[in-house]
């Protein structure tokens, strides 16, 4: 009998930057013949949360089991509602972990994270970090499942010379520190003189505007596109050499595992999960949080020896090939069907 999942989250706009996890995993188990709904697309807070609850509610004998994306910030309590609900009724759910955030909520509301955590069916963390993070807070039933991607939407392309044009992607947000990858322009600048950088995502919490201030102010050369469709950053990125990763907080980010599907070498803050994700100078570059001079320092070794900057591309490639989602299928269907 095919099974009928309930998958919740912030399904805000398929295939755009601002989608999460939910439109693609909701896709791929379409495809594996699973009946999916899911909720919600709604943009007002409250009514996003009304239709979260009340497809639970409506469905809850017709349901075998309940996906849950759940964050660190907001969406955490969304998260332990729709588990409480689902406890109510009885159904089995599946909390998949977001965010390099989530450990502080542990910390911070452990009556309402041991609620929501232990009595679930399975919890999915994307990666060891997390996973380490929750076991080492005593929580059980922690399965590691990586992020997935769909690999044919990512060509990757061959490069063979490198120069300072930067790539980021991420939402504005100061815990992302993206003035970080301005200071790295303006350095790489006193050296090179083609240096760029193309800022992709959405306006969070003001940074993009302090960017935009300090952009101006030091006459960088900087495109702001706002946020992007997917398949339209993936396709900027034939423009540049290095995708830059400066976040001071981080799990296994999505556009990180598609940069290094891309072909482009990966420049990355050591924070979070991130060494989980790369192998310092095998198939990326780690830098300390903060450090602009360390990471401009680190492009202008692959600017000088294009051969490096080959050979971590070519390493992250077959990396990011361990993430498509033929590969991680199976993991989820066994815990869909069976549990870890």
């Amino acid at each position: 009998m095919t099974k009928k999942i309930l998958y919740i989250g912030n399904d805000l706009r398929v295939n755009s930057f601002t989608a999460t996890y939910i439109s693609f995993l909701s896709k791929m188990l379409r495809q594996e013949g699973f009946e999916v709904k899911t909720a919600s697309s709604k943009r007002n807070k409250a009514v996003r949360l009304l239709e979260m609850l009340g497809l639970i509610v409506r469905f809850q004998k017709s349901t075998d089991i309940v996906l849950i994306d759940t964050y660190g910030a907001t969406n955490f309590y969304y998260a332990y509602l729709v588990g409480r609900f689902c406890q109510m009724y009885n159904i089995p759910y599946i909390p998949i972990l977001h965010g390099g955030n989530l450990p502080e909520r542990l910390d911070k509301n452990p009556k309402f994270s041991r609620n929501l955590f232990g009595n679930a069916f399975q919890n999915i963390a994307p990666s060891n970090f997390l996973k380490s993070e929750f076991e080492k807070r005593n929580f059980n039933r922690i399965c590691l499942i990586p992020n997935s991607i769909d690999l044919q939407n990512y060509p990757y392309k061959l490069r063979k010379d490198f120069r300072p044009k930067l790539l980021w992607v991420r939402r504005f947000q100061y815990r992302y520190n993206p003035k970080m990858a301005l200071e790295v322009l303006e350095l790489l600048s006193t050296k090179y003189s083609d240096a760029e950088l193309c800022m992709v995502g959405p306006e969070k919490d003001g940074s993009m505007q302090d960017c935009r201030r300090l952009a101006k102010k030091k006459n960088l050369k900087v495109k702001f596109t706002d946020k992007l469709k997917k398949l339209e950053w993936a396709a900027l990125s034939k423009d540049f050499d290095f995708f830059i990763n400066t976040t001071t907080i981080d799990n296994t980010p999505l556009s990180v595992i598609e940069a290094m599907s891309l072909g482009l070498p990966i420049i990355s803050t050591n924070v979070g999960g991130m060494p989980n994700l790369i192998t310092h100078t095998r198939d990326g570059i780690l830098v300390p949080s903060g450090d602009a001079q360390e990471m401009v320092s680190e492009i202008s070794k692959i600017i000088e020896d294009p051969m490096t900057g080959e050979s971590l591309a070519s390493n992250a490639r077959s990396k990011a090939e361990s993430f498509d989602w033929q590969m991680i299928r199976k993991e989820w269907l066994e815990v869909i069907n069976n549990g870890c």
